[in-house]
């Protein structure tokens, strides 16, 4: 094994013997375990989780308290916007929320490139696919139930703030919960893959705020309309609906299936540099 070029290399025999190990707790299992362990084993998840629920309460507070008042007030060139959904505010605040959440799954590629430990975890999972993908999984595992919580304490936190102003469907509640678990979950694989491209924090953090927010708001902004359909198949755009459900230029279901497409091209691309320079 040569660790002084870009390229860690397995011996065949070496390879072949750690998939043997899969019954006995090697494999693909082996790994997703060790990424496991590796994710908790760390303060910056925990503060991570703990920051994302502190910035969507503050983010609800601030969106039902402003509705409430456009509601009352009658300020002059604003529409009331009447009794809404309460749903409504958590899964408009995860447009926000959500770089507090993929900034986990950006470290936990990234964070091992700045510390060099991703030579030890590259000798002990010798298939670049398979380390890839434990990590994906474990950061879906991880933001899937995060994206529940948020819009469940999002919504406990908008519903006194809207008072009169706000209805709380439990149906309505569920669906919006599970939709923004589903989209964390994917967009947290999407930028795993980025992250595996471009090994840097700062430029996959950049790579996802302007990739996520900024390029669709500009395209969906724009005259053309061409824009306007390119924007609609950005997977931000294309989350966006989903969680909303219906009501969009496509089937909410088709929204969660565009982020999924694009999570998968992002793995995809990050497994073929990982074997080109895994380190």
């Amino acid at each position: 094994m040569s660790t002084g070029g870009t390229r860690l290399t397995e011996p065949p025999a070496a390879e072949a013997a750690a998939g043997s190990r899969a019954s006995g707790g090697g494999g693909f299992r082996g790994a997703l375990a060790a990424e496991w362990i590796k994710l908790w084993s760390v303060r910056s998840t925990w503060w991570g989780l703990a920051g994302a629920v502190a910035l969507m309460g503050v983010a609800c507070t601030i969106l039902a308290t402003d509705t409430a008042t456009d509601n009352t007030s009658g300020r002059p060139g604003v529409e009331p916007p009447g009794v809404i959904d309460v749903t409504d505010v958590p899964v408009g605040a995860v447009d926000l929320v959500q770089f507090v959440v993929l900034a986990l799954a950006i470290l936990t590629v990234t964070g091992e490139y700045a510390t060099g430990s991703v030579r030890t975890t590259l000798q002990c999972v010798p298939r670049r696919e398979r380390m890839l993908a434990a990590k994906a999984s474990v950061v879906a595992a991880v933001t899937f139930p995060t994206g529940i919580v948020l819009v469940l304490v999002g919504a406990a936190t908008a519903a006194p703030m809207l008072g009169e102003w706000g209805r709380l469907d439990a149906g309505g509640l569920v669906r919006g919960a599970l939709a923004a678990g589903t989209y964390l979950a994917l967009a947290g694989a999407l930028m795993t893959g980025v992250a595996a491209m471009l090994r840097s924090a700062a430029a996959t953090l950049t790579t996802a705020f302007l990739f996520l927010m900024v390029v669709p708001m500009t395209l969906a902004n724009a005259r053309s309309q061409a824009l306007r359909n390119v924007a609609d198949a950005l997977p931000a755009t294309a989350g966006r609906y989903f969680m909303a459900g219906d009501g969009g230029p496509y089937p909410a279901v088709a929204g969660a299936l565009i982020v999924a497409v694009w999570a998968a091209a992002a793995l995809l691309c990050g497994t073929a540099v990982l074997r080109r320079r895994d380190a």
